[in-house]
This record gives structure tokens, sequence and C-alpha cells, in this order.
């Protein structure tokens, strides 16, 4: 069994779950999005998480976003922490531990579980040894994290293998496939509960939700009461983005001004990550 070493990654998801909270964790792909996201978290005084997904951290010029992420965390009034997401590439993950990041997210979840169970536990290993986080999912959350559309939710999370998958790998944080998934839900999305209160039965390791862009606020609260500690958010941050800047570019375009541009764009994403921060838990209030 894997001996867990509490990482910042671990504390911050414990606190929230012991203050009947959970942390929001939002893709950003530029500046853009990471200011939109820390004046909202700083809004609501709330710990967030930026995510960067493996194709931008691969990209030219991935690793400086990166670094100027984790440099521009360390200017917020909030815990602010940067994480590699959906990564299936120890090369990969070497490289953004080697930039920086707080935590990696290991995604073995379209390899059969044992070894989905080895790649987590190798990843784990040399991550704990620099005091790295780890996620791990178990069960298979259908989608694309970078481009939308409308997805069938995939394998379930299978509760009887929770606690050998968790306490022999040692994970921080554990993501679940539970009738989420990434993108557009195809129709309206039903959440297996029953599924959720049992799989939170047999792990003390905090639970992931992703695919919370286009769960209503009634299920991001209801998850939250049934103890998931991370919800995930991308297509929706996205999606503001792109219609702010549809509906002011021409206008700006006459006087290239990139600035307001920019601002516009930011102030649009802020809206929808405090609406789903104050889902989350947090108010204005102090922690």
């Amino acid at each position: 069994m894997a001996t867990s070493t509490e990482t910042r990654f671990g504390e911050v998801l414990g606190l929230a779950r012991e203050a009947g909270r959970a942390v929001g964790a939002f893709t950003c792909y530029d500046l853009l999005g990471f200011e939109a996201v820390v004046r909202a978290a700083e809004s609501r005084n709330a710990p967030v998480i930026v995510l960067v997904s493996p194709s931008s951290v691969a990209a030219e010029g991935g690793e400086r976003l990166v670094r100027a992420f984790g440099a521009a965390a360390k200017g917020s009034s909030v815990e602010v922490l940067v994480q590699l997401d959906h990564a299936r590439d120890e090369t990969l993950i070497g490289r953004a531990a080697g930039c920086g990041v707080d935590a990696v997210m290991a995604d073995g979840s379209k390899l059969p579980f044992a070894k989905n169970l080895a790649f987590t536990c190798a990843v784990a290993g040399s991550m704990r040894r620099c005091g790295v986080g780890v996620e791990a999912e178990l069960g298979l959350v259908e989608g694309h994290e970078d481009e939308a559309g409308e997805t069938l939710s995939g394998a379930m999370t299978d509760p009887d293998e929770v606690e050998t998958f968790t306490g022999e790998s040692g994970v921080d944080c554990l993501a679940v496939a539970v009738g989420n998934v990434h993108g557009h839900y195809s129709g309206t999305p039903k959440l297996d509960w029953e599924r959720i209160e049992e799989i939170r039965g047999r792990t003390s390791a905090p639970l992931s939700l992703h695919g919370a862009s286009g769960l209503p606020e009634t299920a991001l609260e209801r998850a939250v009461s049934a103890g998931v500690a991370k919800f995930n958010v991308n297509t929706e941050l996205r999606a503001a983005y792109f219609r702010r800047v549809g509906e002011e570019l021409d206008a700006r375009a006459a006087t290239l001004d990139l600035k307001s541009l920019g601002e516009g764009a930011v102030e649009a994403v802020q809206g929808v990550v405090e609406a789903k921060i104050s889902a989350f838990g947090w108010t204005r209030e102090e922690r």
C-alpha cells in the first residue's frame, strides 16, 4: 500500500471538503482566462485551481505559459494552484512538474484497471518525491477536454475497485465517472447519486467531478453535499470568451483597441467563474 504524503493540492481539497465546500478547477489557455479566474476567486475569497491541458503544455511556448501561471499565482490574495490536466504521457508530466505545477492528473482511464493502477502508481511515486499532487481517474469520463461537442457518458466508476485503486496508489484526488461528460451533454445530465455515495464510502480520497459545465446549479450543490471536493470547468468558460469577443470584435477592430477587447473577455469569463464558485459553496465571507 502506498504511503500518502500531504501535498499542497491535497491539503487545499481536504480543507474545502471539511468546510462542506468544493474547489473549482478552471481550464485556462492564456493569461486573460487566468486573470478572469483569479479575479473571481478573490471576489469570493475562495481557493481555485488553474488547469492547463496537455496540448497547451506540449505546444510551442507551453512551458513558458505554465511558468507564467505559476508566477502570477503567487501575486494572488487567495490560494491559486496550477494543475496539468488529463495527461497520459509520463514525459509530459515530468516536464510540467519541472515547470512548477502544484498537481498533475495521471489519466489512465482508457486503460484496463491493472494498467491504469500501475500507471497511476508510477506517476504518484515520482511526483510524491517533488511534492506535486496527483489526481487519477477511475471509470471513463467521455468527451474532448479542449473542444466541445455532444457527448454520451462513458463507463461508470466501479465502487468495488475504488478502495484498492486509491489505497495502492495513494492519490490525492480521484476523478469519478457517474454520468458526467466533457463538453456538451447529450440530453439532460443524469448523475448517479447512489454511485457517488457508495464511492464516497469506499475511500478517504477527495472526489473530483469533471464536466461541471452544463450541470445545473442544484446538481453542483447536491454533489458538494455528497462529498465531491473538486469540480472541473472548461466548456462554459470558452463559450463565454468566444461570445464576448465575437460581440465586440468589429467595434474594437475599428480602433485596434486590443486592451478593451481583452478586458471584455476577462469580464465575461469572470462572471461564469463567480457563479460556479458560489455554487461550490463559497461566498465573500472569510474562510
